[in-house]
């Protein structure tokens, strides 16, 4: 049984990054993905500091503050200070994450969080976190709820703001001239990405996070150009990489998070190794 609360919370993040991954390839933005799993460090801890325990909602909402933060002043480091997107982001993420990192360092003896924990997650320590009911009946997982109402989250974003984020992500000039918000879609992007980083921030490990955001997402873009099918099958990927990864970490007897980031690389690489095929073979010109 514990093999599959691991493997239900591996697949319900991994479909909500994933499905989330597809607008941040789209907009070439799929580092920021990596930024916000990384700075919203700072963010439980603060959290931690100001409400003295390490409860879900309070650690949900300091993260998420620091994960929109993030977005706000790689915007301002962008459009303000002129610097490329790739540089903004590299700087913001970095000085985030680091001034978490010394956070969790100088408080050690008061948060039981490590920088191991943060960066590569402890998935296989789901099973013990249950969730009971004020009689006492156990619900299950904690983490596997808290991942089920996000998935659900996103998927309701995703459906009522589909023409949004599908005008802005492809042409942000066409949008404004239509009368659509720009910034309003951008912002509620990054924070849907910023909350399903920090659901899945201590499940999983801030790795296995980037990988779910970036990894199905482009394997999908090198096989179709239609938005509802990069969709779907950037869930299919992300679903076959979590399930995947739990047993070859428990063929390996290795981390679980590891192994599932490795598979979304192996997928990647086999899409990849497939569509070159099919390029050349296309590009062939017959002998007669």
């Amino acid at each position: 049984m514990a093999s599959f609360w691991i493997i239900l919370t591996g697949t319900l993040i991994a479909i909500s990054c994933s499905l989330l991954g597809c607008y941040l390839i789209l907009r070439k933005m799929a580092m920021v993905g990596d930024a916000i799993s990384h700075a919203v460090l700072p963010g439980i801890v603060l959290a931690f500091l100001f409400s003295g325990s390490r409860e879900t909602i309070p650690m949900l909402i300091g993260a998420a503050c620091l994960g929109v933060l993030t977005t706000v002043i790689i915007e301002l480091f962008h459009r303000k200070a002129r610097l490329q997107s790739d540089a903004a982001i590299g700087i913001t993420f970095t000085w985030l994450f680091a001034i978490g990192i010394i956070l969790i360092s100088f408080f050690a003896d008061n948060i039981d969080l490590d920088q191991d924990c943060v960066l590569y997650g402890e998935i296989a320590m789901v099973p013990l976190d249950i969730f009971y009911l004020a009689s006492g009946v156990s619900l299950g997982p904690r983490p596997v709820w808290i991942g089920g109402v996000t998935l659900i989250l996103i998927v309701t974003f995703i459906i009522w703001g589909y023409k949004g984020l599908f005008i802005t992500s492809f042409n942000e000039e066409y949008a404004k001239a239509i009368g659509i918000s720009a910034a309003f879609w951008h912002y509620a992007l990054m924070s849907s990405v910023s909350l399903t980083t920090v659901v899945a921030f201590e499940s999983v490990g801030a790795i296995l996070v980037v990988a779910f955001l970036i990894v199905p997402a482009a394997t999908a873009y090198l096989i179709v150009d239609d938005l509802k099918k990069m969709l779907l099958l950037s869930a299919l990927f992300g679903t076959l990489s979590a399930i995947s990864g739990y047993y070859l970490a428990y063929t390996m007897d290795g981390s679980i998070a590891g192994a599932m980031a490795t598979m979304t690389g192996i997928f990647f690489t086999i899409v990849f190794i497939i569509q070159k095929i099919r390029a050349q073979k296309a590009t062939q010109v017959p002998n007669f």
